[in-house]
């Protein structure tokens, strides 16, 4: 049985992979991470009985004992805490336009949620799909559709 989740955490990705770090032998002393994280001791013993901490600091130091401290994964604990920088810039006033779009690109790329081709010989994202069969002919098949980015940039056009 799931405990529901009633109260946000207190931790970030980024904390439970500097902890994860402390506890296979490198990184920073608990005393800088807890500072850092403006947490204290005690703050640190409610969250060990957090299933959803345990589990993630758990993943990490199997990480870091399968494939070592690798540049992927110290990308993807930055990436966490950038997404709120990120967040914010697309959501403020000052920013152009053009800014966004890229944000917003670059959000939709690194969530995966860009579209996926259906098979090999099709680009990813909408279109339409003609087949002229004239008699006698080989049978070919033109892929018509939009650009994604001038789909992104009419979407960015109407967040300011």
């Amino acid at each position: 049985m799931e405990t529901p989740i009633t109260q946000p955490t207190k931790w970030t990705k980024r904390f439970a992979f500097d902890v994860a770090l402390m506890l296979e032998g490198s990184g920073e002393p608990l005393d800088a991470i807890l500072r850092k994280n403006g947490l204290s001791t005690n703050d640190l013993l409610k969250l060990s009985v957090d299933p959803l901490y345990a589990k993630q600091v758990d993943a990490y130091r199997k990480e870091i004992r399968t494939n070592g401290i690798t540049f992927k994964l110290k990308a993807q604990s930055q990436a966490e805490i950038l997404l709120d920088t990120s967040f914010d810039l697309i959501h403020s006033p000052a920013v152009a336009p053009a800014v966004k779009a890229d944000l917003i690109k670059a959000t939709v790329k690194w969530a995966g949620m860009e579209g996926r081709a259906e098979s090999s010989d099709t680009s990813a994202g909408g279109g339409v799909r003609i087949t002229i069969n004239l008699a006698g002919q080989d049978v070919q098949t033109q892929l018509v559709e939009e650009p994604q980015s001038r789909i992104l940039e009419l979407e960015a056009d109407e967040v300011s």
